[in-house]
C-alpha cells in the first residue's frame, strides 16, 4: 500500500496521524503550508517560543482563524491547532504520535528529541544541527524506546540517503554521495557583515526580506555543508574526507569525471566518501548546468557487463565507462516533509537516520582567537564548521560546532585551527555537552577507529 493510500485509510477511519511541530521558521512553515492539504494528517500543535509570531505566520500561509488558536495545552477542546510555547504540555495526554523538531538550535533540538522519545513519540529531526551534534545517541535512545528517529525528507541529507540506499539495494558500488552548493575557499572567512555582498544583495534589501545573516552565512562559509554531510556520513557509513570537504567544481556532465578517485583523474581524496560539489569555479566563474540545489550518488560499474549496460541505456559516464552519477537537481525542502511524517507513522521507517558516529562537524577558527573571546556559533564571526571523520575528531578532541556558541576560549587559537574541548570553558547547565560526551565515550569503546 502506498503512503498516500495508507493516509487515506487513516483519514477514513477517523484516526489521522497526529503531529506536533516545534519551530515555526522557514522549514516548519513550508510543511505547515502543505499539512493543511494532506489527507490523514492532523497538526495538533505548533510549538514556538514566540507564539504571536507563529500565529501571524500561520495566517500568512492561509490558515483560517478557526483552524488555529493560542492557549494552554490543558484547555485543548476541539480540533483546532494549538499554538503554544510548551512541548511537554502538548505531549502530556499521549495523543501525539509524531514530533517534528524544526528549531535549528542544536541544544534545543537535542532536548526536544529526548522529550519526545520519553513521551513515546516518533521524532522527525529537521534540525540537522542537532543531528550532527548527537544524532547517533538520539537514534539509539529512540530505538530503545520503540520509536523511530528520522532525518527530514525534502532536506538534502535525507534525499542523499535515499539515493545511497537505492544504489546499495541495486548492488551498486557507491563511490561518493552528497549535494551541491555555492562555494569558494575565500568564503570560509565570511561573516554576517560581508555575507550579503556575496549573494549580490544589499543589506537593506536582505533585512527588509527578513533574512537571517548568520543562517545565510552558514550556507556560504561551508558550515551548513559540513553539518549536512556529517548527518549523511552517520546515516550511511560514508566517511568525510580525512582533511575535510574539498568542494570540487563540476557541472552535470563533469560529475562522473570529478566524482572518482584522484588516482583515476578525479577529485576524491579517498572512496567511498561524502563530498559537496560547488557551482563556482575557483576563479569565481559560475558553473553552467550545476547541481547547486541538488543531491547525487556516484557509482562505479562492478564489471564490464554492467559498464556495457550503462552504455546501452544512455547512462552518462566518465571516459572509462565505469563511473556514473545519479542525481536529483533540486529539493522542495519543507514542502516534502510529509513523506517522512507518513513513513515513520505508518511504516515505522525512517527516511535516513544515524547508525553510528562516523563523521563529525567540528569548529575551526575563522580568525585568530584570543583567550577570553566568546564563540558565536554557526554562521558567525569566530568559527566555521568542518566535516571530519569521527575517529579524527575524537583523536584531536575537537569541539563540535554545535557547542561552539556562547562559550569563551581559554587560550589563543590560530585561524584555520580546530578548536578543542580543552580550549573552551563550557557552561553546561542544560547537560547537552554531557550528552555529547556520552555519545563520544560510547563510540570510542565500540569503534576500532580509522586511518
Amino acid at each position: 500500500m502506498s503512503l498516500h493510500q495508507a493516509l487515506a485509510r487513516r483519514a477514513g477511519a477517523g484516526d489521522p496521524v497526529r503531529v506536533a511541530i516545534v519551530g515555526a521558521g522557514t522549514f516548519g512553515l513550508m510543511f505547515l503550508a502543505q499539512a493543511k492539504r494532506m489527507t490523514g494528517v492532523h497538526v495538533v500543535a505548533v510549538v514556538d517560543l514566540d507564539t504571536r509570531r507563529a500565529l501571524t505566520r500561520l495566517r500568512s500561509i492561509g490558515w483560517s482563524p478557526e483552524a488555529i488558536r493560542a492557549g494552554s495545552p490543558r484547555t485543548r477542546a476541539n480540533s483546532a491547532t494549538l499554538v503554544t510555547d510548551r512541548l511537554d504540555g502538548v505531549l502530556a495526554d499521549g495523543s501525539v504520535g509524531v514530533v517534528i523538531e524544526a528549531t535549528g538550535d542544536p541544544a534545543a533540538g537535542v532536548r526536544h528529541a529526548l522529550t519526545a522519545i520519553e513521551a513515546g513519540c516518533h521524532v522527525v529531526m529537521v534540525n540537522v544541527e542537532a543531528d550532527a551534534l548527537a544524532g547517533p545517541l538520539l537514534a539509539h535512545r529512540a530505538a530503545d524506546a520503540g520509536v523511530i528517529y528520522s532525518l527530514a525528507y525534502g532536506d538534502q541529507p535525507a534525499l542523499v540517503c535515499e539515493l545511497v540506499d537505492w544504489a546499495r539495494t541495486c548492488g551498486m558500488e557507491v563511490v561518493a554521495a552528497g549535494k551541491g552548493t555555492r562555494y569558494l575557499p575565500s568564503y570560509r572567512a565570511s561573516t554576517p557583515d560581508t555575507v550579503w555582498a556575496q549573494y549580490g544583495l544589499s543589506e537593506a534589501r536582505a533585512l527588509a526580506a527578513g533574512y537571517n545573516p548568520k543562517m545565510y552565512n552558514s550556507f556560504l562559509d561551508g558550515t551548513k555543508s559540513a553539518i549536512e554531510m556529517t548527518a549523511v556520513a552517520n546515516a550511511t557509513g560514508l566517511q568525510p574526507p580525512t582533511t575535510g570537504l574539498s568542494f570540487p567544481a563540476a557541472n552535470i556532465d563533469e560529475l562522473p569525471y570529478v566524482l572518482r578517485p584522484r588516482a583515476e583523474g578525479g577529485a576524491l581524496q579517498r572512496t567511498p566518501v561524502v563530498e559537496v560539489v560547488s557551482s563556482l569555479r575557483r576563479n569565481g566563474e559560475s558553473v553552467g548546468r550545476n547541481l547547486r540545489w541538488g543531491v547525487y550518488v556516484a557509482i562505479r560499474a562492478s564489471d564490464d557487463y554492467v559498464a556495457e549496460r550503462f552504455a546501452d541505456y544512455g547512462v552518462s559516464t566518465d571516459d572509462t565507462g565505469r563511473y556514473a552519477v545519479l542525481y536529483r537537481p533540486l529539493h522542495f525542502v519543507g514542502l516534502e516533509l510529509g513523506v517522512t511524517v507518513a513513513s515513520v507513522a505508518l511504516r515505522q521507517e525512517a527516511t535516513g537516520a544515524a547508525l553510528a558516529f562516523v563523521g563529525d562537524a567540528v569548529a575551526v577558527a575563522k580568525r585568530d582567537l584570543r583567550a577570553g573571546d566568546v564563540l558565536d556559533g554557526e554562521g558567525g564571526y569566530t568559527v566555521c564548521g568542518q566535516a571530519l571523520p569521527a575517529h579524527r575528531s575524537l583523536r584531536e578532541s575537537a569541539l563540535p560546532v554545535g557547542l561552539a556558541r556562547d562559550t569563551s576560549v581559554t587560550e589563543d587559537v590560530t585561524a584555520g585551527e580546530i578548536v578543542r574541548w580543552s580550549q573552551v570553558e563550557l557552561d553546561d547547565r542544560e547537560g547537552i555537552a554531557a550528552i555529547r560526551r556520552e555519545m563520544e565515550r560510547s563510540s570510542s569503546r565500540s569503534s576500532p577507529g580509522g586511518p
